[in-house]
């Protein structure tokens, strides 16, 4: 598996991953949003999107209310950096989130809380 001088691939054998993606199609303006991970149906907790508002993916120590509040303040009005400013301001426990959101016109944001498992491979 090549050199691992800081011992990351013996941690990367227990480590369950998940990833997300928010999406906005330039030329039709569709929406997306796309979750994968080893945990059972997490697409109930992660993926929200609206038609003509916006797409949000919210993973790690999931805050369940990030999709419909973030919806609702894009659906207000907001762009997508500004929603993602208002909801960490509102959290806590921001630190362990990550998040990703793209709004109606193309706008996008994004967040790893500080203590958010990272994996670093040489």
């Amino acid at each position: 598996m090549g050199r691992d001088p800081h011992g990351f691939l013996n941690v990367a054998k227990n480590v369950c991953h998940t990833y997300s993606m928010v999406a906005r199609d330039q030329q039709t303006g569709e929406l997306g949003v796309a979750v994968q991970s080893h945990w059972f149906s997490v697409g109930s907790v992660v993926a929200w999107a609206e038609a003509g508002v916006g797409a949000v993916a919210t993973q790690s120590i999931v805050e369940g209310s990030y999709g419909p509040l973030g919806l609702e303040l894009m659906r207000a009005g907001k762009s997508a950096p500004d929603t993602l400013k208002a909801l960490l301001a509102a959290d806590n426990r921001a630190d362990v989130r990550q998040v990703a959101m793209v709004d109606a016109q193309g706008g996008v944001a994004a967040h790893t809380g500080e203590r958010c498992i990272e994996l670093w491979l040489d």
